[in-house]
């Protein structure tokens, strides 16, 4: 039986598959359609895959409209995205965000930003259309893919090897009206039975968009990127595969920062193995080392303040990472992954500021200040980790996992006022994580799952090592912390997955639920401090600036709900909830950038040449509010999203979509206020008005 996983969940393999191997037929018989690289996390394999996880849709296949990296996560339920303009944006879910997620590329690859105002996530580094799904595991429910606090986020690429032999490739080119934005990709492969290769290069080019109200709102920006694949099959059973890409961000505006990057060039290598091995206990023996550097540069120069103060940052980072593991099984009931891992980041960077006036004074020599934004320092973290899936009968299957990491973190070159708030030798942490699951197969068509997972988190660079720059929502300066904590998640989940069989002209019903509940120790906030003052613009408010500190209470606590009504054939109706809810227990309040209950209710149809759908989104008001990171109450407000696709040749797909058809005037939760603007004061950043948009793709 072939088992397909569908865009809402895994309901279909876990209801199907169990205790049975994936079906390993590929369109085409080559040998190294035999040889899956562990460039994903979701195997289609009960014994191996976590429990509370979710693949999304194949992009590849049923495109309908230019791809910014928001709408990699808009259709994923329980995601929310942190925009900061139309280019830094980061996903956030169940109210978990940044490094709280564990975010990466084919099964390990990372990426970590420059910016310490985060102009430059992870997921700006790769082109949308080269992704061609992505894997998520709901929390800290595996070991295996380094520390997880909040969640797993595994943006799959294409992969050389997925072609029938000989040359191959894609070229697609969209366009959208509101922005007059564009993309470009060529993608050229060429596959034998013992190498690939596979190239791409993309272009974008976007444009201010308008909002509902017909305001121009400053989130332009252009990029190119290229990459290279070339993978080895060194036998049947033996694979190699190297990576490398690049990416250039040019002239990006960041509507709800102080600044805009002038350019982002980031660079990642990587290199993947695996053996798999007959007869043998140790199944599958795997191995991957990668590296990234990013180089980012900002400036204030298109902005008011230049006429006062004249900012220039330039600033990098370098990634290093592996990981090694071996899987093995003791008896037929039991499967065990054991390894280490390593990731090791490293950040440098200076501001130079030449402030021409003070207190609306022009200076008679304009005066030249260099701050330390990273102060040259680094985080190692060296992890070691084993899991055990273990099959107690055909119908349950349990998971144990456990995970140490030895944190190790310096600070290089501090400035001054800074050595003086901290004793800054090097500190080494030891965190210890774990988690134990069940899939039970409670009826024939109904999966139980229950989990706990506590992940460990210690604190990121910006948390340890920023001196009084600006890098929240708030206009406050935040100062770091070295002595922090490890942030620690203890979550409990429970959910069902099932599908009915119906009759009468509907073909079936599925259904997911998932509850949870988290409680946190020692969160990590920034807190205003009373007894210190703001560094740079003294006479700014507000005065007195955040330090990183460790909360004592704070949890958090939600569901997901989907339904999903398939009738007549090739038509649907799904209807998606998500809610969650924290409570800072300290400070009386909500914990910062949770969003409020979404709905999304959609109805479509889905045949082999074509498809079509309407989503209708609710999102409501959020007035459950963190005051003191600067948020304010949210209305609510309704979009309507309209999307056709359809092979018109053979080769050719077309797609069309009309979003937020009635043209409402909106902004999210998440969006960051603007900042530093001309025309606009703190108020969030509004989200872009009705957009109309075509894609042609064509694959060969």
């Amino acid at each position: 039986m072939k088992h397909k996983i569908s865009a809402l969940c895994c309901v279909q393999f876990l209801l199907f598959s169990y205790g049975q191997e994936p079906n390993k037929s590929q369109k085409d018989s080559t040998k190294q359609d035999l040889i899956i690289l562990n460039e994903v996390i979701l195997s289609g394999q009960i014994k191996r895959d976590p429990v509370f996880s979710v693949v999304s849709h194949k992009y590849a296949k049923k495109v309908v409209q230019p791809k910014n990296v928001t709408d990699l996560f808009n259709d994923l339920n329980g995601f929310n995205v942190i925009k900061r303009g139309n280019y830094a944006i980061d996903p956030s879910f169940r109210a978990a965000q940044y490094e709280q997620l564990n975010v990466q590329y084919d099964g390990g690859t990372k990426a970590l930003h420059a910016c310490p105002n985060r102009m430059d996530p992870i997921t700006t580094h790769i082109i949308p259309e080269e992704i061609t799904k992505i894997e998520i595991v709901k929390g800290p429910y595996t070991m295996r893919y380094g520390p997880t606090f909040g969640g797993i986020v595994n943006l799959v690429t294409q992969k050389p090897n997925a072609f029938a032999n000989g040359f191959n490739g894609k070229i697609s080119s969209g366009y959208e009206t509101n922005g007059d934005n564009t993309v470009n990709l060529v993608q050229l492969g060429y596959t034998e039975d013992t190498y690939d290769v596979l190239g791409t290069f993309g272009y974008r080019d976007f444009g201010n968009y308008e909002d509902g109200d017909g305001v121009e709102i400053p989130s332009s920006f252009r990029s190119l990127d290229y990459g290279l694949k070339v993978g080895y099959n060194l036998s049947d059973n033996e694979r190699i595969q190297a990576q490398w890409r690049q990416s250039f961000g040019r002239d990006v505006l960041h509507a709800g920062l102080p600044m805009d990057t002038e350019y982002d060039n980031s660079s990642i290598a990587s290199i993947d193995y695996k053996k798999s091995m007959d007869n043998s206990s140790i199944k599958t023996i795997t191995g991957k080392v990668y590296y990234s550097f990013v180089d980012h540069l900002m400036t204030n120069k298109r902005r008011p303040s230049f006429m006062m103060t004249e900012a220039s940052t330039p600033v990098e980072a370098t990634t290093i990472g592996g990981k090694f593991e071996l899987e093995w099984e003791t008896n037929e009931k039991l499967t065990l992954f054991s390894g280490v891992d390593a990731m090791h980041i490293a950040r440098d960077g200076t501001r130079t500021r030449l402030v021409k006036a003070m207190n609306g004074n022009p200076l008679p020599m304009p005066m030249t200040f260099t701050d330390k934004v990273w102060q040259d320092s680094y985080i190692t973290d060296l992890g070691v980790f084993t899991e055990a899936n273990y099959q107690w009968n055909n119908s349950t299957v349990f998971t144990l996992g456990m995970r140490y990491d030895q944190v190790i973190s310096d600070i290089k070159d501090p400035e001054d006022d800074f050595a003086l708030l901290y004793d800054l030798d090097k500190r080494t942490e030891h965190n210890f994580s774990g988690t134990l699951s069940v899939k039970k197969q409670v009826s024939d068509n109904v999966v139980l799952q229950a989990a706990y997972g506590r992940g460990v988190r210690s604190a990121n660079m910006i948390e340890r090592f920023i001196n009084h720059f600006n890098i929240g929502q708030d206009p406050f300066e935040y100062i770091g912390n070295p002595n922090l904590k490890a942030e620690v998640n203890n979550q409990f989940e429970i959910g069902f997955l099932g599908k009915a069989p119906l009759q009468n002209g509907l073909n079936a019903l599925t259904y997911e639920t998932s509850f949870y509940y988290s409680f946190f120790e020692n969160y990590i906030v920034g807190i205003i401090d009373e007894t210190k003052t703001r560094k740079f613009m003294p006479m700014a408010q507000p005065q007195n600036p955040k330090v990183f500190r460790n909360l004592d209470e704070a949890y958090k606590t939600g569901f997901e709900l989907m339904a999903k009504l398939e009738f007549l054939d090739y038509y649907y109706f799904k209807t998606e909830l998500a809610y969650v809810y924290a409570k800072n227990k300290d400070l009386n309040e909500s914990l910062p950038l949770t969003p409020p209950l979404t709905t999304r209710l959609s109805i479509g149809l889905e045949k082999p040449k074509f498809w079509a759908n309407a989503v209708f989104n609710i999102v409501s008001q959020q007035d459950e509010i963190a005051p003191s990171f600067g948020e304010i109450v949210t209305p609510g407000y309704e979009t309507l999203d309209l999307r056709f696709g359809a092979t018109i040749l053979k080769d050719f797909t077309l797609g069309l979509a009309a979003l937020n058809v009635f043209d409402a005037a909106y902004n999210n939760h998440l969006n960051f206020s603007f900042v530093n603007q001309s025309e606009f004061g703190r108020t969030p950043i509004t989200d872009p008005g009705r957009n109309l948009a075509v894609f042609l793709q064509y694959l060969f």
